[in-house]
Parts: structure tokens; C-alpha cells; sequence
């Protein structure tokens, strides 16, 4: 009994990077991915181009490539060791990657929100004297949020479980950990992931259910 309770307090302990990951790739790709998407739709053809291309690169590649590719390419090419040394770099390195790649995808579910709302509005709050600003945060954003909330919801729920690809740097997350006692014969913590990874993805649903419900009053 002893033995469980030390497994699963080294498990949960692992899990906190999972979690770490998660939380810091959603402050940093959910932002970035609305300017990526307002870049992909400018009207400065270069700029949309190759917003668009990056765009493509990325989401058309492993995650578990790219993570690869941002930690060792800086020190194959002479850059030195951008991301520091040790399990912080390697975090470092992880988080860069998920970040870039998951607000690649979020761009996508941006744009397709932004440009499905009818062109009538805009030009309604062009003739009521409304900037663009104006129109964006007071007309199109709520659509928008309500038009964006299920993929979005499957983009970040996938997230939760893409976080176990930062072992393939060696950092120790939760799958990481739990192999570390199937090499020592132990197989039931490799599976008992399972319940950290469903347990999380449990709660971020109902939240995602709750939201939905609380938009519902909004008909985009």
C-alpha cells in the first residue's frame, strides 16, 4: 500500500508539467493564433501569403517533429543553447513548439468565425459611425466566440493529451514517468494515465458544456 501511494504521488507530480504545458500553451497560442489569423486575412498580400504558408508548414507537419526541429535545430546550426540547459530548457523548447503549432491551429478556427459572420453587420456599424475596432468588439467578437467555442473546445481537449509528446525531449511528464516502472516490471501505472488524462479532460468538458449553454441566448 505504501508502494501505491509513492507511485501515484510520483505520478501526480509528473502530471503537474502536463498540466504546466497546458495552461501556458493556452496563454500564450490564444492570443498568438488571433494575430496569425488577422494576418492571414490582410489585405497586404505578402504579409497574408506568408502567414498563410507558415500556417500551412505547421499544421501540416507532426507536432512531435516540430517539438524535435525548435529543441536541437538552434544548436545544429551554431545559434548556441537558446533555450537554456536542463529540465527548464527542455520545458522551454516543448512550450515553444506547442505554442507556435497550436496557434497555427486556432488561426484557422478564427478566421473561419470571423469571416462567417455576414458582411451586412460590418457595413450596418459602418453606417452608424462605429470604427472598425468599435465593429470588431462590440458586433463580431460574441458571434465569434459562440461560432468558434466547439472546435475550439476540440482543439484544446486534444491538447490535454498531445501534452505527453514532450517526453520525446526527455521531459518527465506523467507517460514518462510510468515507464519508468514498466522497465521495472510494473505495467498498472503506465495505464492508471489514463484516469489523470480522463479525469482532465472530464472537467474541461462539462466546463465546455457550461459555456455552450451560456451562449445558447446568443444566436449567431
Amino acid at each position: 500500500m505504501n508502494d501505491f501511494s509513492v507511485i501515484i504521488g510520483r505520478l501526480l507530480e509528473s502530471f503537474w508539467l502536463n498540466c504546466e504545458l497546458f495552461f501556458l500553451t493556452l496563454l500564450f497560442a490564444l492570443p498568438l493564433g488571433l494575430v496569425i489569423s488577422f494576418g492571414s486575412m490582410s489585405r497586404f498580400k505578402p504579409l497574408a501569403a506568408f502567414t498563410k504558408t507558415l500556417v500551412w508548414i505547421v499544421r501540416g507537419t507532426p507536432l512531435m517533429l516540430q517539438v524535435i526541429i525548435i529543441f536541437f535545430a538552434p544548436g545544429l546550426l551554431g545559434w548556441g543553447t537558446p533555450w537554456g540547459t536542463g529540465a527548464d530548457g527542455r520545458f522551454a523548447a516543448a512550450l515553444v513548439a506547442f505554442v507556435i503549432n497550436y496557434a497555427c491551429y486556432f488561426s484557422e478556427i478564427y478566421r473561419s468565425g470571423i469571416q462567417g459572420i455576414p458582411r451586412g453587420q460590418t457595413e450596418a456599424g459602418q453606417v452608424l459611425g462605429m470604427t472598425r475596432t468599435q465593429i470588431f468588439f462590440r458586433i463580431t467578437l460574441m458571434q465569434v466566440i459562440k461560432r468558434i467555442l466547439p472546435p475550439m473546445a476540440n482543439e484544446i481537449i486534444t491538447l490535454v493529451k498531445d501534452t505527453s509528446l514532450a517526453r520525446i525531449i526527455s521531459n518527465k511528464e506523467i507517460i514518462m514517468m510510468a515507464q519508468e516502472y514498466t522497465a521495472k516490471g510494473l505495467i498498472w501505472p503506465l495505464f492508471s494515465t489514463a484516469v489523470f488524462f480522463l479525469a482532465f479532460v472530464g472537467i474541461l468538458t462539462l466546463l465546455f458544456n457550461w459555456l455552450e449553454k451560456k451562449l445558447d441566448y446568443f444566436k449567431a
